[in-house]
């Protein structure tokens, strides 16, 4: 199994409040992939600077905005990767990036098969809107959400972290 890599002291967490909190911080200027990790970095009050956040700045829309792989995933591939990613190069039967990338497997598969389109390309889940209109906004709001809530779901089982109730 992977070494924790950062150390956080959340006890209980409410994937349904990372949820929340990563659409509010989509809805005020961060992108998707920065919402995400910032949500799931005070969520589970994790000991790391912020520039962690900013490091997921260029993955947002779609990687720069090629329209790639979406950058909510990619927000939740990189805050799993703070909890379970190496810093040693172990090479590919490492046990622990592994178990990383069964985690990050897992979060993809669940997104691309949760989220109406079945697909994890931005390209693809923004082909009919105007990427300036605000059904393209809130689509990637709700995706945001999605992937944030998934993502602290998947920690919270991994980390042995109690699933707090969120009332809506």
């Amino acid at each position: 199994m992977s070494k924790i890599q950062v150390k956080y002291n959340a006890t209980a967490v409410s994937p349904r409040e990372v949820q929340l909190k990563a659409e509010e911080l989509y809805r005020n200027g961060f992108f998707c992939c920065e919402a995400v990790v910032s949500a799931i970095r005070t969520a589970f009050e994790v000991d790391v600077p912020e520039t962690v956040i900013a490091m997921s700045s260029g993955m947002s829309v779609g990687v720069g905005r090629s329209g790639c792989l979406c950058g909510a995933v990619n927000g939740g591939v990189l805050a799993l990767g703070m909890f379970f990613g190496r810093t040693e190069p172990l090479g590919p039967k490492d046990e622990g990036v592994n178990h990383l990338m069964s985690l990050t497997n897992e979060l993809h598969s669940w997104f691309r098969d949760n989220n109406g389109k079945h697909t994890t390309c931005c390209r693809a889940l923004t082909r009919e809107f105007d990427m300036n209109s605000g059904e393209h906004r809130e689509q990637c709001i709700r995706f945001t959400g999605m992937c944030a809530g998934k993502t602290a779901e998947i920690l919270c089982r991994e980390l042995g972290v109690k699933v707090k109730e969120h009332n809506d």
